[in-house]
């Protein structure tokens, strides 16, 4: 009878606390975005009893009351420390902290992923670049795995490039691991500081003939404080750091159009910064078709780097070289169709810049 009493006993508990915290879900005004975790909360279901009977609104309504808890980000911020520093785990739900910098696992190597890159990637050379005297470049960015690689096991980084290698012979690739390392990440984001891309651009620019007619005349620009999309998500104690950008004449001068809003900016999107995510004061964040007219340069050389979001801060850098780089995510465009918006000349400098992190995980490439 006591072992009776006490199931009831913790059954009633579960009810009483299911109540009360639906009660508050219901009670409260919904929260539409999570700042922390940056992204879509769930919102209260529509009811019907077609619903209820299906079986399709309960685990709606659970999905609801979870993101919607009262003290929510309290609650994660306690659960990570309870997992990491009471129950000796390396992560929280994936995300980790080694040597002051934040990080997540990303590992194995996912082939299927690679090989879908490795298609788009193709697709696009034989389409748009197979005549003309294009030269076509590729060039990979490691994450900051790689760099932590003797504390968290790690995705197989040498088979990932020997993989693109033997598959993409009808492309120059570029190395740059060797011109990183974890210091030209963020500690609290996914992605490099530009300020510190001066290897990388040299690097870049020296194998596509253009290294001697980069600047390496800048002022240095700070912004605080900066909190990078690891912050939030990994729940784990952060500290804010600055967040740097590179300007000169010739940038100041540069203008960046928008080929799905028709409408003309700047190279810096500083009102950004007090965005969800500060990074996208780099050419706005991630967007479909860009381009980058530099008046400075009156050559007609054109370059199409096609890039993720760390492609928006190396950008810049290499502008000065040309007089337009158009920019192209084709996470948001489709690479069947890019000659509907960008007219082809036949003598375009071409350059895929990937991170690994996209190469893991690249069902979005259309």
């Amino acid at each position: 009878m006591t072992d009776k009493i006490k199931h009831i006993a913790v059954m009633l508990t579960f009810l009483v606390l299911t109540g009360v915290i639906s009660f508050f879900c219901l009670t409260q005004e919904s929260t539409a975005v999570s700042d922390s975790e940056r992204r879509p909360l769930a919102q209260m279901p529509e009811y019907s009893s077609d619903k209820l009977l299906s079986g399709n609104f309960f685990p709606a309504f659970e999905s609801y009351t979870v993101d919607q808890f009262p003290l929510r980000d309290s609650f994660r911020n306690l659960k990570a420390f309870i997992h990491t520093n009471l129950l000796g785990r390396n992560d929280n739900n994936g995300y980790y902290e080694a040597d002051g910098y934040l990080g997540k696992l990303d590992y194995p190597l996912n082939e299927s992923s690679l090989s879908h890159v490795i298609d788009r990637m193709q697709f696009i050379r034989n389409k748009y670049f197979k005549d003309g005297n294009h030269k076509v470049f590729y060039s990979v960015i490691p994450d900051k795995n790689y760099f932590l690689a003797d504390k968290r096991p790690v995705m197989d980084y040498e088979k990932l490039i020997q993989t693109m290698e033997a598959n993409l012979n009808d492309m120059t690739y570029i190395d740059i691991f060797d011109t990183l390392t974890i210091e030209d990440y963020y500690k609290t984001d996914t992605h490099w500081r530009q300020e510190q891309l001066s290897d990388v651009v040299q690097t870049l620019g020296n194998a596509m003939g253009i290294g001697d007619q980069l600047s390496k005349n800048y002022t240095v620009k700070e912004l605080y404080p900066f909190y990078g999309v690891y912050s939030g998500q990994s729940a784990l104690p952060t500290k804010p750091e600055s967040l740097y950008y590179l300007t000169n004449s010739v940038l100041e001068n540069c203008t960046v159009y928008n080929t799905e809003t028709g409408k003309t900016g700047s190279v810096y999107d500083l009102d950004r910064f007090e965005s969800q995510d500060p990074y996208e004061i780099f050419l706005s964040g991630s967007q479909a078709i860009l381009t980058i007219q530099n008046p400075a340069n009156t050559s007609g050389k054109r370059l199409i780097l096609f890039r993720d979001s760390f492609g928006s801060s190396l950008a810049p850098l290499l502008a000065e070289a040309y007089s337009e780089v158009v920019l192209v995510d084709i996470r948001y465009v489709s690479s069947a169709f890019l000659d509907r918006f960008i007219e082809f000349t036949g003598q375009e400098d071409v350059l895929f810049l990937y991170s690994t992190l996209v190469l893991n995980s690249s069902s979005t490439l259309k």
